[in-house]
């Protein structure tokens, strides 16, 4: 799988012309955008890339299978999925993203064996599923497994959480601030005056904000 050094300088030997191109006249920063790639889809694309051209390692950045109750966005099953506009064909791309992962990740082979599960994550920044019908197309067209496709809804995402964090003048963003940014991109929101112990808590107990602020420290020293 390589070091977490290895992996943010693949990524960034790989995407960071095209970030740079995409984030220019904006506060988000290359660094931030390869913090939040680690974060979201690392442990799925870093056991890949060594092997797989970067249309397959793209492909494969699909996952949370997670349904009702536990998840309360649309769509909690796949009966509510197939229920909505073109939701049968979204169902059946979701369904076949879960089933070329299952063929690299054990786990969600294990998930794979129930027939009505699916991925509700696309994209190496994962754009979620609950936004399906707002955006069909995004999705119906696998646009989020381009890079300019997924890059492009994170780019959004992360100008909305800074207005709404800092305001519309924000032009420039510090270390901290950009982790604040990141976890508001995670959660939809963040409290600024807490620590970086916030977000998505992790099973070794490492919160989103934490993650982002390690990985982001990495992809600056190593520049």
């Amino acid at each position: 799988m390589g070091t977490t050094e290895d992996a943010v300088v693949w990524f960034k030997t790989s995407f960071g012309t095209q970030i740079r191109a995409a984030v220019k006249n904006t506060p988000i920063t290359e660094n931030l955008i390869a913090a939040i790639a680690m974060q979201e889809t690392s442990y799925l694309w870093r056991s890949q890339y060594k092997s797989r051209p970067l249309d397959e390692v793209l492909a494969l950045c699909v996952g949370d299978t997670i349904d009702g109750p536990t998840r309360r966005a649309f769509p909690q099953s796949r009966a509510e999925l197939e229920a909505a506009p073109k939701g049968k064909e979204m169902f059946r791309i979701a369904r076949a993203a879960l089933e070329q992962i299952a063929k690299v990740n054990a786990s969600y082979a294990r998930v794979a064996r129930n027939r009505s599960k699916f991925c509700h994550g696309f994209g190496m920044f994962q754009y979620d599923l609950q936004f399906f019908q707002q955006d069909p197309t995004y999705f119906l067209d696998q646009r989020w497994a381009t890079f300019d496709g997924t890059l492009g809804k994170c780019i959004d995402e992360l100008k909305e959480k800074i207005r709404s964090t800092y305001g519309k003048a924000k032009k420039t963003l510090s270390h901290d601030e950009s982790v604040y940014v990141a976890i508001a991109y995670n959660k939809g929101s963040v409290d600024v005056k807490k620590s970086f112990k916030q977000g998505f808590k992790d099973s070794s107990g490492k919160y989103y904000g934490e993650r982002i602020d390690v990985y982001m420290r990495t992809a600056e020293r190593l520049g």
